[in-house]
């Protein structure tokens, strides 16, 4: 794994991971319990097909792998702090195993609930409601492997993060290609959009750092930053243009955090050494992002709480991941101050969404 080293370059150790950018904004049910449900948003007509509604009779639906995504990220951000902060690595260690224990988890019961009918995975992929999500599977792993790959030989890790990045392509070219057949309605676009054709392809490249594949990583960045363009311009107009978002999806809006933080982390693993150019614009575009985020606080701070929350998960560690490489390259009094600050906002934020969801499952708070 690639860390930064006390100046935030990269040296070929280890490679901080990140972690949330949660991109599907709707989860579907918790449990079997009718209770424990949370419905679904239309996001237009002809967002659901059938299918896809039965689907939602799953234990396990797309929206759920932003959890062990929110603590992947959390995970990350703390490794950063390891090194910069000298903050203790358990902390991290914890934060990726829940992660891992997570994903396995989902990954096993969303798989094996599905095979009788494999049709359900491209339905849940052609979702317009979550069908984004269908690059949490992949982009987990890589952020796990990204941790846990230092722990494997090196040949084996590289293994493992070219199979974990031909599937995240091969689910990005099919969503996009998808979206290109008109299947979309313009007002159905929301900010989770990002994830597969822009955070994931910035992912990717950091996935292909940890193991030592620069000139791969430099250029799943390049793949990353032609999408932000054409995806970013498309969703933004929407945004302005189309009326209000639904209010469960509100919370994707954070998302708009994830493509500057996790391009600007890709780019200090493959481009190490002095900030360059490039750097800089990520850092330009990621200060603008926040500043509208802390705009929107107002608007965040009404929602009523759902799992959709989970949403905010990843840009928060992502974001505190990014600051902290920039405090790292910094030398300014009260960076370190700064620092510890930023780090333990994500984290309870984080935590507090975690203990949000538990206490919404008790019988006590059932909705």
């Amino acid at each position: 794994m690639v860390r930064p080293t006390a100046r935030g370059h990269a040296r070929p150790s280890r490679i901080v991971g990140l972690q949330s950018c949660p991109g599907a904004p709707v989860v579907h049910s918790v449990g079997q319990h009718p209770h424990h449900r949370i419905h679904t948003v239309n996001a237009g007509p002809g967002a659901m097909s059938s299918t896809a509604q039965s689907s939602a009779k799953r234990l396990v639906s797309l929206p759920h792998f932003a959890i062990p995504l929110g603590f992947a990220g959390l995970g990350g951000a703390w490794a950063v702090a390891a090194v910069t902060l000298g903050a203790p690595a358990w902390i991290e260690v914890t934060f990726y195993s829940i992660a891992a224990v997570l994903w396995i988890l989902f990954s096993t019961v969303y798989i094996g609930e599905r095979l009788r009918n494999t049709r359900e995975f491209r339905d849940d992929r052609e979702s317009a409601v979550s069908g984004a999500g269908a690059a949490f599977l992949p982009v987990v792993g890589i952020l796990l492997l990204a941790h846990f790959g230092q722990y494997m030989p090196l040949q084996a890790a590289r293994t493992v993060c070219w199979i974990l990045v031909a599937a995240l392509a091969t689910v990005a070219a099919q969503l996009f290609a998808h979206w290109l057949t008109g299947q979309l309605t313009f007002k159905q676009l929301h900010p989770g959009y990002f994830l597969p054709l822009v955070a994931g392809p910035f992912i990717a490249s950091i996935g292909l750092s940890s193991v030592h594949a620069i000139p791969a990583a430099r250029t799943a960045l390049g793949v990353g930053i032609f999408f932000w363009v054409i995806i970013g311009g498309v969703i933004t107009a929407r945004l302005i243009t189309a009326g209000p978002l639904p209010v469960p999806v509100i919370p994707s809006l954070s998302v708009l955090l994830a493509p500057p933080a996790t391009g600007g982390i890709a780019t200090f693993f493959a481009y190490p050494g002095p900030v360059g150019p490039l750097q800089l614009a990520f850092f330009g575009v990621f200060i603008m992002m926040v500043l509208i985020q802390i705009a929107l606080f107002r608007a965040y701070i009404n929602l009523p709480f759902n799992l959709n929350f989970w949403n905010f998960t990843f840009p928060v560690s992502a974001s505190a991941n990014y600051g902290l490489h920039w405090l790292g390259e910094a030398t300014f009094d009260g960076r370190r101050p700064l620092a510890w600050a930023i780090v333990c906002l994500a984290t309870v934020i984080v935590l507090s969404i975690a203990a949000a969801t538990v206490r919404s499952l008790l019988p006590d708070h059932r909705t």
